[in-house]
């Protein structure tokens, strides 16, 4: 087991997971992300001062670093063959994203292209669950969230839980789903009761609930069509 600092040893400022946490990854030097990597440094040297010196041999250079093997990494002390994978891996999985198309938002047109993208999701769902579309300013689908899974009779839906999830996600309005697993497409009245609670909330925080749908898997119900938002 390779001994050293262990980050949870330092002071709380000086720990790059919890800098992370708390003010955000593009906050961090790439010493400091190296370092989440490694997770501790040598008996002379911290996790961030060790990752700080292998930057240095490569002139502060990421892709010169990509470069290097993990015998290379491994000469370094306080790196092992698991910490040496650990940042060859990371620098790959950097290379590929640089490689990948970026992906397509979804642009929501109507009740039956959020059917459409939620469908995959939802067909033969046995339970109840409640997702909800994060939609941008142009109607673009930012993220698809389930923050309720239930029973084969219902799902609670919590407003403090789906408006904190959309204020996160810097949604500009949403799209509330749920299916039915019995196939009825009828709203209950405490389906129609949730509905109006969330587009009052919505209305609060400037997040306003573009529709609500209930999903089945031989069709749906939309709100919005049927004029009850």
């Amino acid at each position: 087991m390779e001994k050293g600092l262990k980050i949870l040893s330092w002071a709380e400022e000086d720990r790059p997971r919890e800098k992370l946490l708390l003010k955000g990854r593009t906050n961090l030097s790439d010493a400091e992300l190296i370092a989440i990597l490694i997770g501790s440094g040598s008996s002379e040297l911290s996790a961030v001062e060790l990752s700080k010196k292998i930057l240095s041999s490569v002139g502060n250079n990421l892709n010169a670093l990509a470069k290097l093997s993990v015998k290379d990494l491994t000469q370094f002390k306080g790196i092992g063959e698991a910490k040496a994978i650990a940042i060859v891996s990371a620098l790959e999985i950097g290379r590929r994203r640089n490689q990948s198309a970026p992906v397509e938002r979804v642009k929501i047109t109507g009740s039956k292209t959020a059917y459409d993208l939620i469908r995959p999701d939802l067909i033969d769902q046995p339970i109840e669950q409640f997702w909800v579309l994060m939609l941008a300013r142009n109607n673009t689908v930012l993220h698809k969230r389930c923050v309720s899974t239930g029973g084969v009779s219902g799902t609670v839906a919590d407003p403090k839980i789906i408006f904190k999830k959309a204020l996160e996600d810097l949604a500009s309005g949403v799209i509330l789903i749920h299916n039915h697993p019995s196939g009825n497409l009828k709203p209950s009245q405490a389906d129609i009761k949730l509905t109006n609670k969330l587009s009052e909330a919505g209305k609060l925080l400037e997040i306003p609930v573009i529709d609500h749908i209930i999903f089945t898997e031989h069709g749906y119900y939309s709100f919005a069509d049927e004029g009850m938002l």
